[in-house]
């Protein structure tokens, strides 16, 4: 029996049932997945950006339940240190729990403008210039992080970082974002994880269930 019971919703449109669960997968923890159906009005209310108190994902560990993803990370790298989630190096750790607490509270024009959509491919799409703001910060912060901590993630070791900015990847890879360089090679190297492999061969075979965002922009 597994350790622990991981509430997530639609793998294919959830940006934060996915790093939940790519932060348990990282952390060691064996679990379970629940799976939140669509017609589900918290799931629904969670991909769809409309609840200001988000309760997808949620992590159940005994006696102990945890939602928010930034609760799940720290309280993964509380009971899982030897996972290294967060840089052993204190500035390097403080500087991760800062670019990921930006990626939890921040970008919400990149959100709104840009929804998760893993079966979704829209070539040339035009990104307006609010959201163009939110890209041109996201891709900064991995360009300085990588230059920073030599990579190949953006703290060195696969961690936190990686697994909050994971769903970001997906969305540029949806709406044909033109990248540099160096975010281009970082976007491939977190498509070809095992975890991300598994979560989009799973979000593939989701049925379309969510109308408002199984849409041609």
């Amino acid at each position: 029996m597994a350790e622990a019971t991981l509430t997530i919703s639609s793998k294919n449109y959830s940006s934060w049932s996915m790093r939940g669960w790519l932060l348990t997968r990282l952390s060691g923890l064996e679990f379970e997945e629940k799976m939140v159906g669509p017609d589900d009005a918290a799931a629904r209310a969670e991909i769809l950006l409309l609840a200001p108190s988000i309760l997808v994902p949620c992590l159940t560990h005994g006696n102990v339940k945890v939602w928010d993803t930034l609760a799940i990370a720290e309280y993964l790298n509380e009971i899982r240190p030897q996972a290294g989630l967060l840089p052993a190096d204190l500035a390097a750790r403080a500087r991760c729990r800062s670019v990921c607490g930006e990626m939890h509270s921040g970008f919400s024009a990149l959100r709104s403008a840009l929804p998760m959509n893993l079966k979704g491919r829209f070539p040339k799409f035009k990104v307006w210039s609010r959201a163009r703001g939110d890209i041109t910060r996201i891709l900064e912060i991995w360009n300085e992080c990588l230059a920073t901590y030599g990579g190949p993630y953006l703290f060195g070791e696969l961690g936190m970082a990686d697994a909050m900015y994971a769903p970001v990847v997906t969305r540029f890879l949806t709406y044909d974002i033109e990248l540099d360089p160096v975010s281009s090679a970082y976007c491939a190297r977190i498509m070809e994880l095992a975890a991300v492999k598994e979560w989009v061969a799973a979000a593939l075979k989701e049925r379309d269930d969510i109308d408002e965002l199984d849409v041609e922009f």
